[in-house]
């Protein structure tokens, strides 16, 4: 009988609450399969560095990959190239392993997300939304199901319906999706939709997340033209200045 995962899992549940113990089961799992891969406990997970926001991206980029019974090869991709750019071929190459086995496990969502929440800021959890529809849509669409994981994410995560919404907006288009990444309705004023643009760009300002690495802050990037783009758009149809 095997005993290294039970034992690292309880020293995660111990040291480093839900995502510790989720961490630890895996670090044991890999150690029993002779896989030498590194992964760090009793660390407080969620902090300012980019390393501990990745522990918590592996986690819930294995709930959303598996919300609709389907591991697909391009989600995979997705999180490789990412974690490929941000980190280096080498700790990507560890993560890729972390992630496989953590896909092999039932995740307490609730908690994980709890846990997240008390240590991150509310920029990087908008970034985390950010970067999890991203995975959705690493194959072309945005399953319901995938949706409905991301939303009770959102929502153990503090985010509100409003900021939810603005996210997913950015990825699932409707003919008001322009006025939802800006938190507004189609039937706002044009001043009205002058302020909430200078709010959301205020809000999705990249230096708000650079604390968490180069590639969070271009996928932040990203996330605060989109926010531009909607702009312009309204401005377009409306025809003001």
């Amino acid at each position: 009988m095997k005993y290294g995962k039970w034992l690292a899992g309880g020293l995660g549940w111990a040291f480093g609450g839900p995502i510790g113990g989720i961490l630890g089961f895996v670090l044991g799992s890999v150690y029993d399969n002779a896989e030498e891969v590194t992964v760090q406990q009793g660390r407080r997970v969620g902090t300012s560095r980019s390393g501990d926001f990745a522990a918590s991206l592996l986690v819930l980029t294995a709930a959303v990959m598996k919300a609709d019974d389907r591991i697909l090869k391009a989600e995979l991709d997705f999180v490789k190239a990412f974690f490929l750019r941000q980190f280096g071929a080498h700790y990507a190459r560890e993560q890729m392993l972390v992630l496989r086995e953590i896909l092999k496990q039932d995740i307490p969502l609730r908690d994980v997300c709890l846990q997240i929440k008390q240590h991150i800021d509310h920029p990087s959890r908008l970034q985390l939304l950010h970067y999890l529809f991203g995975i959705s849509m690493a194959d072309g669409e945005v399953h319901p199901s995938e949706v409905k994981v991301i939303e009770q994410i959102a929502a153990y995560l503090g985010i509100s319906d409003a900021d939810f919404g603005s996210i997913k907006a950015m990825f699932v288009k409707d003919r008001k999706a322009a006025y939802h990444i800006l938190e507004i309705e189609p039937e706002a004023t044009d001043e009205e939709v002058k302020k909430a643009y200078r709010r959301m760009a205020v809000k999705y300002h990249p230096d708000k997340v650079s604390h968490l690495g180069e590639e969070f802050q271009k996928a932040a990037n990203e996330k605060f033209q989109k926010v531009n783009d909607a702009f312009q758009q309204i401005k377009k149809e409306r025809g003001f200045a």
